[in-house]
């Protein structure tokens, strides 16, 4: 599953302008030394990250245009990276983009065979995406892809577009890109721990913050700032925090759920958002296996951020939290039954994915995360989609929803009603299972 996408016969394509067709039709020396334009849509902290990430890898690169809707996100992703990566960032003022249309002028700014960055919150992600691939550019998506169906549904066709036009495509699950994860997932396919019968998924922490309205900011800007709050936004904790360790489980699976059940909700939170402040999702794969999934952030409780794979004859942990993945004989996970673990360097998987990308790029080879991305993406919004209806949900009914979380996004703007409001009191909607509709 890991590189079946990149695996696929290579489509080829017109390309999609003259600085496209450059890169591709001369993909030896010239590609190699021929500086890379890249554009950053989404200036926060993981934006500012993978743009200096994409700036640190093999050949020439350069930053030339940045976009954001809040402008002391722009500025000072701007600061940060001229200190940094001085020689290589070229964003005079007339290349730096405010307002929701901001990411079209920074595409357009990069050109056909640049490289463009979304790192926005989720529920940009896809028509972003639609727009760098329509304009011939090669992408870099940050998670958690999509909120809802109809996203993933929009994503999976750019993905298809991509192809046809010999783009590449990656995305931001840095576990993918992770030696020590890749090292054990190949254990756990090869057999080491027999058969995968049952898989467990974790993020248990603390308490996710909610920034207060800064002076003069309005209703969307304060809540595009806490995005993570807002579920047409991040599409929940359990798609958006959750979900490098369902990726990691199915990958492990090498399978997708066929269906889930679930519950959750705000035991405990006050704060006033859209979050549940705990989930648990049970996945049915269909040869009929299980994957549980737990997700909760709170004060003073118990914190758990790996992941458990069971098999026939032993026991595989791993995951995002864990930096040396261990297996273990049987299902004891005491140090006489370790077999494995892994002893190899460690590396820095949001530098690898950026490295795989430009690689791919300058060398002209198949590249295309998108669907694995867009698939990972749909196993967090089915487990959100049933946990806050309270029914089973179906990977083809969560596939194929028409159910928006933030309908009339491509038409939004900054000064314009954000889709979703508080009360009066300042409380703003919160699923209800038994009462939320999941279609």
């Amino acid at each position: 599953m890991q590189d079946s996408v990149s695996r696929r016969t290579f489509l080829g394509g017109a390309a999609a302008g003259a600085g496209l067709s450059r890169i591709l039709v001369n993909p030896g020396r010239r590609a190699q030394e021929r500086t890379l334009n890249v554009a950053l849509i989404g200036c926060g902290g993981r934006g500012t990250g993978a743009a200096e990430q994409a700036l640190t890898t093999t050949g020439p690169t350069r930053l030339v245009a940045m976009a954001d809707v809040l402008p002391d996100r722009l500025a000072s992703s701007y600061g940060i990276l001229s200190k940094k990566r001085p020689g290589q960032v070229d964003v005079p003022p007339e290349r730096r983009f405010l307002g929701m249309d901001g990411y079209r002028k920074a595409i357009d700014a990069v050109g056909p065979g640049g490289v463009v960055l979304l790192t926005t919150p989720p529920a940009f992600r896809p028509l972003h995406l639609e727009y760098a691939v329509e304009k011939g550019c090669h992408v870099f998506m940050e998670k958690s892809f999509a909120v809802d169906g109809p996203g993933v549904r929009r994503v999976l066709r750019a993905g298809k577009k991509a192809d046809e036009k010999g783009l590449k495509i990656a995305g931001g699950l840095m576990s993918r890109h992770s030696r020590p994860t890749e090292e054990v997932m190949q254990k756990i396919h090869e057999g080491e721990i027999g058969e995968v019968v049952t898989l467990w998924a974790y993020r248990m922490h603390g308490p996710v913050g909610l920034a207060p309205r800064r002076p003069g900011e309005n209703e969307l800007a304060h809540q595009i700032r806490n995005y993570s709050n807002f579920t047409w936004l991040n599409g929940s904790f359990l798609l958006d925090w959750l979900i490098h360790g369902l990726d990691i489980c199915c990958w492990a699976k090498n399978a997708w759920p066929a269906g889930c059940q679930g519950h959750g909700g705000r035991q405990v939170r006050t704060e006033p958002d859209q979050l549940f402040d705990h989930y648990a999702v049970e996945y049915r794969f269909p040869d009929g296996t299980r994957m549980m999934a737990q997700g909760r952030h709170m004060k003073k409780v118990w914190n758990h951020y790996i992941c458990t794979v069971h098999g026939s004859k032993g026991t595989a942990v791993t995951g995002e939290g864990m930096g040396q993945p261990v297996l273990y004989k049987g299902w004891k996970e005491v140090p006489e039954n370790k077999i494995w673990e892994y002893r190899g360097p460690a590396t820095n998987a949001y530098q690898v994915e950026h490295d795989r990308l430009f690689e791919a790029i300058r060398k002209d080879t198949p590249y295309n995360e998108t669907e694995r991305c867009a698939y990972a993406a749909l196993v967090g919004i089915m487990g959100r989609m049933a946990c806050e209806s309270g029914q089973y949900v179906t990977w083809e009914q969560a596939l194929n929803s028409n159910v928006e979380l933030a309908p009339g996004l491509d038409t939004l703007t900054m000064d314009g009603p954000p889709p979703v409001k508080p009360d009066e009191q300042g409380r703003y909607p919160v699923a209800m299972p038994g009462v939320t509709q999941a279609f």
